[in-house]
């Protein structure tokens, strides 16, 4: 008894990969010779050796030359005779083509080794770190802004931000509203025209800038460094030659590096309390180590 055929998702797959093969395996092997067999154009075997390929170009090449042939063809066959040649000669891309000859199944592997051959030297390195600076730089501005966006819809919603603008609202009107008429009745886009003017400050989604973008970093690298080194240089020279008493601003920054707190944190305490802080002196580990000891104390004291 004859099996039964294969059911019909199983025969239109065959079918179809079928088809690609055959569509993708001759571009597979023309991107050497086009159309042609690069040892066909030379009048060579796939056996012959640099010696034989070398004369048979030569006496190819002095035959189609365009200088010496007038014939409209003749151009175009010293192009191809040419390019088998370029080919061939080289042991690297003649072992490629010989591959791609034997394996014209690997379609994909074939058409890498080829343009990493003959583009991949060719390619400037600047070129393509430019364009990727540029795509990242275009993927970061864009996931930054998708994210200011999302966390400025999440505070409208919030009924603190709501009051702020009903506050506002009633500021711009002299205290004069209409009662009837509830927040969620307000015009859109007298709305909009006021929450322009609140400032909204979303901590971990600040609004993008081009100057955080990492292009625009990288450029601005040697600017950066030259900057870190002089700064670094400015306070061996105040601190440790010199022995200057710390400035505010120096004080406040290693106030906050001892106690591991962000710039954005340490502008949102009050002078006093940051006063407190720096005549304390933490950056020193035993007044550090007093005062840690004391926060706990503090917190196991207020449970």
């Amino acid at each position: 008894m004859a099996p039964p055929p294969p059911p019909p998702a199983i025969r239109w797959s065959t079918l179809i990969s079928a088809l690609i093969f055959c569509l993708l395996i001759p571009p597979s092997m023309a991107i050497y010779c086009d159309e042609d067999d690069c040892y066909d154009l030379l009048g060579v075997s796939q056996s012959a050796n640099t010696s034989e390929i070398k004369k048979a170009y030569y006496k190819l090449s002095l035959k189609y030359h365009p200088d010496k042939n007038p014939d409209p063809e003749s151009k175009k066959l010293f192009v191809k005779v040419a390019n088998a040649y370029e080919i061939l000669k080289d042991e690297a891309t003649r072992e490629q083509y010989d591959y791609a000859i034997a394996h014209p199944e690997e379609v994909f592997y074939n058409a890498a080794r080829y343009y990493q051959a003959y583009y991949g030297h060719k390619t400037d390195a600047r070129a393509v770190l430019v364009g990727l600076l540029l795509v990242l730089s275009a993927f970061q501005y864009l996931n930054q802004w998708t994210r200011y966006t999302q966390a400025i819809d999440m505070v409208k919603k919030t009924p603190a931000y709501k009051n702020r603008l009903r506050a506002l609202e009633l500021e711009r009107s002299g205290g004069i509203t209409n009662k009837k008429k509830s927040h969620k009745q307000m015009d859109k886009n007298k709305e909009e025209d006021l929450s322009k003017e609140l400032e909204l400050q979303i901590t971990g989604a600040e609004k993008p800038s081009m100057w955080g973008l990492l292009g625009v970093r990288f450029v601005l690298l040697p600017y950066t460094i030259g900057k870190l080194l002089l700064w670094f240089w400015c306070w061996f020279w105040r601190y440790r030659v010199k022995k200057d008493p710390y400035t505010w601003e120096d004080a406040s920054y290693l106030t906050r590096r001892s106690l591991g707190v962000p710039l954005d944190a340490w502008r949102n305490i009050d002078e006093s309390t940051k006063e407190d802080l720096l005549q304390r002196r933490l950056w020193e580990k035993s007044n550090l180590e007093g005062y840690l000891a004391e926060m706990r104390k503090e917190s196991k004291r207020r449970r």
